[in-house]
């Protein structure tokens, strides 16, 4: 009996260890693709500043970070943009999760607020600046405010989406088990409807991060965006690209945390 129970611990954990080989075989590829795809991609820029265009060179851009980051300055700058981002990203989808959930999962719910999420969701949040300037002045609130609005608006559509598109077969089965309407809505609606709102997460925080430039027109003193525009008055180019890479690279990790976050929420999901 001892001898059957150890044959199949050990046939156990080497169905686990070839199961974690095959997942990390992708990984591995899908890394070297992702190094392969930025090796090209500042090859091709330093041909195209070679090649005679208003293009700064890669080491120009990589020494002007460095002084930057020396001088305090894209220390500074990056607290900043961070912060608003932070601020602005975390309430624009903690206000957007239970709308959302709220206008999928009741009609009259839906029917009221709808139509001001379409209204409003049409206008650009940069359109809100003057308006924004005149309510709450030239601090750091209106700045957070278009960046909320930017957030908001992508998460809450796509939560709604979540809650109305389910199968309505689980709710149905749930129903039939007997389960009452606050169990099906915590144990059916929001387990379906998290790869929705990742994925609305996730396009919020490319909106927080493109509204950013923008946001920091409004009288700022610091900020990535700031330093570009600041830049752009004289024409200091590697300056803006150091702003601009900045900002990709603080997307794409911040993009990162959420993916990984998606994995682990739903790896019930079935993947390509």
């Amino acid at each position: 009996m001892v001898a059957v129970t150890d044959a199949t611990v050990r046939q156990t954990a080497s169905r686990d260890t070839t199961s974690k080989k095959k997942d990390a075989a992708p990984r591995r590829r899908m890394l070297a693709l992702n190094l392969i795809s930025v090796a090209a991609g500042i090859l091709l820029w330093w041909a195209l500043s070679a090649s005679g265009l208003k293009l700064p060179s890669p080491v120009e851009v990589a020494v002007r970070g460095w002084e930057l980051l020396i001088d305090g300055t894209l220390v500074t700058d990056l607290a900043a943009s961070l912060t608003r981002v932070l601020i602005g990203f975390a309430l624009g989808t903690l206000v957007a999760i239970p709308v959302g959930f709220l206008m999928g999962w009741y009609a009259w719910a839906r029917g009221l607020i709808e139509p001001w999420i379409q209204f409003f969701r049409t206008i650009p949040p940069l359109a809100i600046i003057p308006l924004a300037i005149v309510l709450l002045g030239i601090g750091e609130e209106p700045k957070i405010l278009v960046i909320f609005l930017a957030a908001f608006f992508a998460c809450v559509i796509s939560t709604f989406q979540g809650v109305v598109n389910m199968d309505r077969t689980l709710i149905n089965a749930a129903r039939v088990l007997g389960t009452n309407d606050a169990g099906i809505f915590l144990r059916v609606v929001v387990p379906a409807s998290v790869p929705f709102i990742l994925v609305g997460m996730r396009v919020g925080l490319g909106a927080a991060w493109a509204t950013l430039v923008a946001a920091e027109l409004i009288a700022a003193q610091a900020g990535l965006g700031y330093r570009m525009q600041h830049a752009q008055l004289y024409y200091d180019l590697p300056t803006i690209f150091v702003g601009l890479i900045t900002i990709g690279i603080l997307g794409l990790l911040m993009d990162r945390v959420l993916l990984f976050a998606e994995r682990k929420l739903t790896g019930w999901q079935e993947r390509r």
